[in-house]
């Protein structure tokens, strides 16, 4: 199988990583209101699949070691692949319900919002099964997560009242009546995408038991099988999700067949992004020596994918548009607190002896 072998091909993964993570959920914005996340999420299963199919039968199946792909998936552990497996399942469901907190409230809130609260579980997991780094910075870095989660929630409620009133006062100029929202809907899509940061943050543990020991997996058998959980567990998790939708109203699989190529391309493409990024940090974890930048480094070109996220969300797609001066304010808050935690726990890690 193929490794990278130089500390600027490492780099370059992780690069790649970063800005895989931080843009496949464009290319469902990209696919317009009307195609419900149910539906682009099946393509995204396929794509991940397809993705982690291929780059497996070529670079982990290629180069001068003579080990492939196949021979990992032979001499692996029967409890290390299930492992792996399971990964995919717990991954599937945190990024499912942060994918439904994308279609209500936006990319610029729930990344933020789902993605932070998954760094403070994945932070508190790491810490108690491995008690690696500077607990202090630990804990500052989290607390700065859970602020900018707080100031991105205040933020987009203060966005949402502020577009109902404006509403409410052009249907009063035009003379017609608009039914009162609850204000309590408005926060559906951040109590989504919590949901999903949980699940999120929960999943890597496993893919470190999937690849421990001597018949540990290895990069591209790891990814296989985990792309191998997301596919399976698309079709269980959709069933409930479709008819017990998070908005509007239940929907029939045969809505997905009439759907356009143009859509269904979104979605497998979005899925083979994104695992460009798992396959970047999955491949990074199995360099060793020279050619390994070190968790520090890793961890914030990794979670900086959070920031470019919310930044497609506010610019390319302008959620935000219209905000007052105080929801700006919050917004810069957010952004501020997102890099200062992300900045502790690279520290913390740093720190580790």
């Amino acid at each position: 199988m193929i490794l990278p072998g130089t500390y600027t091909g490492v780099l370059i993964l992780l690069i790649v990583g970063m800005i895989g993570w931080g843009l496949w959920a464009n290319l469902f914005k990209a696919a317009g209101s009307k195609w419900r996340f149910e539906l682009f999420y099946f393509d995204f299963a396929i794509g991940v699949f397809l993705a982690a199919t291929i780059i497996a039968l070529t670079a982990g199946s290629l180069g001068f070691d003579g080990f492939s792909f196949r021979d990992d998936l032979q001499l692996a552990g029967k409890r290390q692949e299930v492992f792996a497996f399971a990964a995919g399942v717990v991954f599937n469901l945190g990024n499912m319900l942060l994918l439904a907190g994308v279609s209500v409230a936006g990319m610029s809130v729930a990344f933020p919002a789902g993605m932070g609260c998954g760094l403070v579980v994945a932070a508190l997991w790491n810490w108690s099964l491995n008690a690696a780094g500077n607990l202090s910075l630990l804990l500052i870095g989290a607390l700065a997560l859970a602020a900018a989660v707080v100031f991105d929630v205040l933020a987009f409620k203060t966005l949402t009242a502020l577009r109902l009133k404006a509403q409410a006062e052009k249907a009063q100029a035009e003379g017609t009546v608009v039914k009162p929202r609850r204000r309590k809907s408005s926060l559906k899509g951040v109590i989504l995408s919590l949901a999903g940061g949980v699940m999120l943050g929960s999943f890597y543990p496993l893919v470190q038991l999937g690849s421990a020991g001597e018949n540990g997996l290895g990069p591209y058998s790891s990814g296989f099988l985990f792309s191998v959980g997301i596919l399976f567990s698309t079709f269980v998790f959709n069933l409930f999700f479709m008819n017990l939708p998070v908005q509007g109203k239940p929907i029939e699989i045969a809505e997905y067949f009439r759907a356009t190529l143009r859509r269904h391309a979104l979605g497998i493409a979005g899925g083979i992004v994104w695992y460009a990024g798992l396959i970047a940090i999955l491949l990074r974890g199995r360099v060793e020596g020279a050619a390994q930048p070190g968790a520090p480094v890793s961890y914030a070109i990794q979670q900086s994918a959070i920031l470019i996220a919310a930044l497609c969300g506010l610019f390319l797609w302008g959620e935000f548009n219209g905000a007052d001066f105080s929801v700006k304010v919050r917004l810069g808050l957010m952004f501020v607190l997102l890099a200062a935690g992300i900045s502790a726990l690279t520290a913390s890690l740093a720190m580790a002896r």
